[in-house]
């Protein structure tokens, strides 16, 4: 198993935890009885600002999770596995463990700059996919493809 496959792998279980404690703070807030209900009718209570916050932290992870899971599957099946690949999953799955208390204790621009960073490592392993891409064997297909317009 390749370290980017292994940091899916961590990166999962950290989804995992996250959408735990935010289910426990729902519970807390609104009750055991209203969390399980199909919540047709709002709760008459409101969120807390720290339910607020995990849940925006959740959100968060789950819009940046599939690019970097498809992107290390890319790299593990396509054998282009570098220690700069490596590194950039290690710092993107410790960034997004950094970026949780961060955001959930209301830390501004420091979970801003986490943030970024974590975005720049998931963008070097955009690059080092890219980079691997043979466009010259995509060219022939779309330019048929062109053509036969």
């Amino acid at each position: 198993m390749t370290v980017e496959l292994s940091m899916v792998a961590a990166l999962i279980a950290l989804g995992m935890f996250q959408l735990a404690l935010t289910a426990i703070e729902y519970r807390r807030v609104h009750g055991v009885k209203y969390a399980n209900t199909a919540r047709d009718v709002p709760s008459e209570k409101q969120d807390s600002k720290f339910l607020g916050r995990l849940s925006r932290a959740q959100s968060n992870l789950m819009e940046t999770a599939p690019y970097f899971i498809g992107l290390a599957l890319i790299i593990h099946l396509t054998g282009i596995s570098s220690d700069t690949t490596q590194l950039a999953a290690i710092a993107f799955v410790a960034l997004r463990l950094i970026y949780l208390p961060l955001y959930a204790f209301g830390v501004p621009d420091i979970r801003g700059l986490v943030w970024t960073l974590s975005f720049i490592a998931l963008g070097v392993m955009a690059y080092a996919v890219l980079v691997a891409v043979p466009w010259t064997s995509v060219q022939e297909p779309v330019t048929r493809l062109i053509g036969s317009f």
